[in-house]
């Protein structure tokens, strides 16, 4: 029919608005069903991901909540640009706990005190973390040992290393609010970084520890959170097929390279 002559024909990226709770990858399969479903296309279980061409450009955590970048048909080609690409995140950390996932989610490992901790004392140690930094991923991560994620071995109990510190880019990081033991973060960050590790490392580098209690991405590449993510109300081919369109001349106008706030104009990053 027509509606699916439309869904098929659909190419490029957009973004929608993931929800708290389902991953990312859940999210994806209810927007393929959803869409599917409109076009009056009947498929079950793997057929229906070879009957449409979808992806996400980058896991969000479960908890999390914020920009998912989808792309469709020859778009998902350019989801690899994404993964790699500038991302913006508000993150709520909480002093004082530390837990086994490193946010709200996860059980309570470690507590210590963190009444010695002053907004001056945060925001100084915030420097330490901009630039290119060395992180350690968490443990309970999308990242993969044998083919499967860090995150399932842990939940079936399985011993898992931590894999080594890589390098990572923090293109800005301020703090926008502090009541202890809660303190609010803006980060602009590249591919391969994560906040969860960002708030449990200055933790310890203000001689107490720190977990996430609230995650949003409010940007990725072009796409922000207010003006390009889609509510799920908004998950028609309709909807898509107008993003679509937007998003493809943000595109065009997106910068091939970001430069870090530290750098002198002028100068280029390595």
């Amino acid at each position: 029919g027509r509606a699916a002559d439309k869904l098929f024909s659909l190419s490029g990226l957009f973004a929608v608005r993931k929800p708290k709770g389902p991953t990312s990858a859940a999210v994806l399969n209810l927007l393929k069903e959803r869409l599917l479903a409109e076009a009056g296309v009947q498929t079950n279980g793997k057929k229906r991901n070879q009957v449409l061409k979808i992806g996400h450009g980058g896991t969000l955590d479960s908890a999390a909540t914020g920009v998912l970048v989808v792309g469709i048909g020859k778009g998902t080609k350019m989801l690899g640009t994404m993964l790699a690409g500038s991302k913006k995140y508000t993150a709520i950390g909480m002093l004082g706990k530390a837990t086994d996932t490193l946010d709200a989610t996860g059980k309570v490992t470690e507590e210590k005190p963190y009444d010695q901790v002053t907004k001056g004392d945060l925001e100084n140690v915030l420097q330490k973390f901009t630039g290119d930094i060395m992180q350690v991923p968490p443990l309970y991560s999308a990242l993969k040992k044998d083919g499967e994620r860090l995150s399932t071995l842990m939940k079936r109990g399985e011993a898992v290393e931590a894999k080594p510190a890589r390098p990572v880019r923090v293109y800005s990081l301020s703090l926008q609010h502090f009541q202890p033991p809660l303190f609010t973060l803006d980060v602009e960050c590249g591919g391969g970084f994560y906040v969860r590790s960002l708030v449990n490392d200055i933790g310890k580098e203000l001689s107490t520890c720190a977990t996430v209690q609230e995650l949003t991405r409010t940007k990725q590449g072009p796409f922000t959170l207010e003006e390009h993510a889609l509510q799920e109300d908004k998950w028609t081919i309709d909807e898509i097929a107008q993003s679509l369109e937007l998003c493809t001349a943000l595109l065009l106008e997106e910068p091939a390279r970001k430069k870090l706030k530290t750098e002198h104009p002028g100068e280029t990053a390595v």
